[in-house]
């Protein structure tokens, strides 16, 4: 009866140890798929964005409650936009899972490339 139970539990085992591998590579190969919340657009009234003063477009950002804003401070040359440099739309490391950014947007985090 034991060598039954032991049997057993080493097919299970190599069964789920191929499902795991199998697993990791489809991953590798076919790439992660984009979360809803990354094919979505960043809402301006998100609180964090709201907090970050987010702009989809820089030249709407208040200048007296941000001075250190300058015109030609866009998203798009931004260290934590994830987008290529023609993307219009991409998700960024600061709002990570609320949205995309605009490449021509703005917020207080910015940071050069």
């Amino acid at each position: 009866m034991r060598e039954t139970k032991h049997t057993s539990r080493r097919h299970f085992l190599g069964i789920a140890g191929g499902a795991v591998g199998v697993s990791a590579a489809g991953s590798l190969l076919l790439g992660r798929p984009a979360t809803a919340a990354e094919n979505a657009q960043l809402d301006e009234s998100d609180p964090t964005a709201a907090a970050l003063g987010y702009r989809k477009d820089t030249t709407q950002v208040d200048a007296a409650k941000y001075p250190q804003h300058k015109p030609t401070q866009i998203c798009g040359d931004c260290r934590y936009f994830q987008g290529k440099s023609n993307s219009e739309w991409a998700p960024c490391s600061i709002f990570a899972g609320k949205g995309a950014v605009h490449a021509k947007g703005w917020c207080a985090a910015f940071a050069a490339r």
